[in-house]
């Protein structure tokens, strides 16, 4: 649907606003944008200690602290990731179905505990401090189950679930028992929980890497996609991307399961097969999407674009990732696939990207100027951010994540691994710069922060 806006006075069509969405469920615009603050407050930070790691695997610096992959890792699929996972569904379900958020104030507590959490666990990391641990791991662990209760209790009250519901339901149950296993593998760093008579530390590290990468957050990524997709594409899943969607819903989540069992159990059978379904469902995703993207009714976005390369991404971890899943699914350096960056960065770092690109000018949007639109001149969403900015950083993070993919490879010179943490740095703060300009300049004085409460139940 197009709803017609005002600039500068004259008649515009908008296409990229979306007429069938219930806006008025949503919680107070706050609510998400402090979620999106502190990720990518969190994202810069991962992406500075990406650098330090570079430079120490040169030798030119002092070696950085010995869990600072570790803390890396948490920073940007916990802090960022999943930080704004948690902000965009506080956001979108009640949106998206219609119904009520149950809960404001646990969607604030979430947020405190999250944060506190993934800053006390990384702190713990780099400063050797294990003993502590399994305290911030607990503190995340509950700010995740709040999420969970508060967004699955809104979910139920949706009847009938949709694609992006029912992965959304699903990738909560996922958040849940990833932290259950996080916890143990916190107080195994004190008690030592794993072993030979129980479960090997290295088996239990598989089987939550499993939940948390592929199972959280690539089943949130894809339920998003679907809805996101079409919104911003305004078109509609045609036959065959109903029958890829279908085969998806139904393989996944098998695929997930089966791969993590296989890695906590040392199956090499069961992950080989869990493997092979996840490889094939997320080329099969990369296909719904980018023929969405290729039947796009409406201008290039940075939203559009960043899914493009997400896309190409999704393609290109497959292909990489089935030989090695072959050979190999329970190999530690194989536990994401064909690598992190490639994973993180394309598949995943590019959807979300994408996505903030979007949404963060839309909250801001609607907060502001919807009430206004026909009475006078507004601007359009995407003349809230700086588009020359918004490519250079595309550039940059492209560019950055692509050597950082291929310092991987054999025989790859070092500087490599340095010149993509650099870029890839580099495109994060103009990024962060730029969507954190929409909320200073257009959120009407409600500027995120952790400071203060939201009104009302």
């Amino acid at each position: 649907m197009k709803r017609p806006t005002e600039r500068d006075g004259v008649a515009t069509d908008m296409s990229t606003i979306p007429g069938d969405i219930d806006t008025d469920s949503q919680p107070p615009m706050a609510v998400p944008l402090r979620h999106f603050v502190v990720g990518f407050g969190f994202l810069v930070v991962a992406a500075v200690l990406r650098v330090a790691i570079a430079v120490d695997a040169m030798g030119v610096a002092d070696p950085a602290p010995g869990l600072a992959p570790l803390a890396h890792v948490h920073l940007l699929l916990v802090g960022w990731v999943c930080l704004t996972i948690a902000g965009a569904m506080t956001q979108f379900v009640p949106v998206w179905s219609g119904v009520a958020l149950h809960s404001r104030r646990l969607a604030v507590v979430q947020l405190w505990l999250l944060a506190l959490g993934v800053t006390g666990l990384v702190a713990a990391m780099l400063a050797g401090r294990l003993a502590l641990l399994p305290v911030a791991g607990a503190v995340l662990a509950l700010g995740f189950w709040t999420f969970a209760y508060n967004v699955g209790r809104t979910l139920l009250a949706a009847r009938p679930l949709d694609v992006t519901e029912r992965h959304f339901l699903l990738a909560i149950g996922y958040f849940v028992l990833v932290t259950v296993l996080g916890i143990v593998l916190a107080l195994d760093f004190t008690r030592a929980l794993l072993g030979v008579e129980t479960v090997p530390r290295a088996q239990m590290v598989g089987a939550h890497a499993t939940l948390a990468v592929f199972g959280a957050v690539l089943t949130t990524v894809f339920g998003a996609l679907y809805q996101l997709t079409t919104m911003f594409t305004q078109t509609e899943l045609d036959r065959l991307d109903r029958a890829l969607a279908t085969f998806e819903t139904v393989v996944f989540p098998v695929g997930v399961l089966a791969l993590a069992a296989g890695r906590l159990t040392a199956n090499t059978s069961v992950a080989r097969a869990g493997g092979l379904l996840v490889v094939a469902s997320v080329a099969t995703v990369g296909v719904v999407l980018a023929r969405r993207l290729h039947a796009a009714r409406v201008p290039r976005t940075p939203m559009l674009s960043r899914y493009a390369v997400a896309a190409v991404g999704m393609a290109g971890w497959a292909v990489a990732t089935l030989p090695r899943w072959l050979r190999s699914p329970l190999a530690f350096d194989a536990r994401f696939g064909a690598s992190l960056e490639s994973l993180a960065l394309f598949v995943v770092g590019f959807v979300v990207l994408g996505t903030l690109y979007h949404v963060v000018p839309f909250v801001v949007w609607v907060h502001r100027y919807a009430d206004r639109l026909g009475y006078e001149p507004v601007p359009m969403i995407d003349d809230l951010y700086e588009d020359r900015i918004a490519t250079v950083d595309l550039v940059a993070t492209a560019a950055g994540a692509a050597c950082l993919v291929a310092a991987d490879w054999p025989l790859a010179p070092a500087w490599l691994d340095l010149a993509g943490s650099g870029l890839f740095l580099l495109g994060v703060l103009l990024c962060s710069a730029n969507l954190l300009q929409v909320v200073r300049v257009h959120g009407d004085g409600v500027v995120p922060t952790l400071v203060g409460t939201t009104p009302g139940d």
